[in-house]
Parts: structure tokens; sequence; C-alpha cells
């Protein structure tokens, strides 16, 4: 999973001769901020999930390393926005327009 969270920010400040509404760009703003939450969640995860040896969620197959992949893909973008990270930086982000 690949995201720029700069997107957000040239979007609220930066945006082509059709200027956003406040709305918008919070709604711009609010989706970054969820997307590098489930990014970060899913770092967690994988670092989590990575040293459970025998006690493991997934048996050892061809596919586990997919199966885990998947599995954490999954749960970080459920926790998103759940957290609380994502509204720390939401209004972070906010107060510096």
């Amino acid at each position: 999973m690949q995201m720029d969270t700069s997107v957000a920010l040239l979007n609220a400040n930066y945006n082509s001769p059709k200027m956003v509404s406040n709305n918008q760009s919070d709604a711009l703003l609010r989706e970054q901020t969820d997307k590098f939450e489930a990014f970060f969640v899913k770092q967690v995860l994988d670092i989590a999930l990575n040293n459970e040896e025998e006690h493991s969620l997934f048996e050892k197959d061809a596919g586990d390393k997919i199966y885990k992949s998947m599995y954490n893909d999954t749960m970080s973008s459920a926790l998103s926005g759940k957290l609380g990270l994502s509204e720390m930086l939401f209004n972070y982000l906010k107060e510096g327009r």
C-alpha cells in the first residue's frame, strides 16, 4: 500500500483555479489522515504478527505470507479512523492552514 500524505494539504491549500470549500478540503484531509492511520496500523500488525512462530494464526504453507498480508490490510482498513491517531493528525494539520 503506497500513499502520499501531502496530497490532501496540496489540495486544501493550492487547488486549481476553482476553489475548494472548507467542507471539501476537510473531507480530503480526513481521508488522507485515515489512510495514514491505516498504513501505521498495518506496519504495527506486520511487526507484531511476524514473530509468532509456534502460535501462528495461519498454517505454514505456500500462501501464508499472502494470507498474513491480506489479513493485516483488512484489519488496518477496519481500524483506521477509530484509534485516535487520525483525529489527532487531522486537528493538527487543520490548525496549520
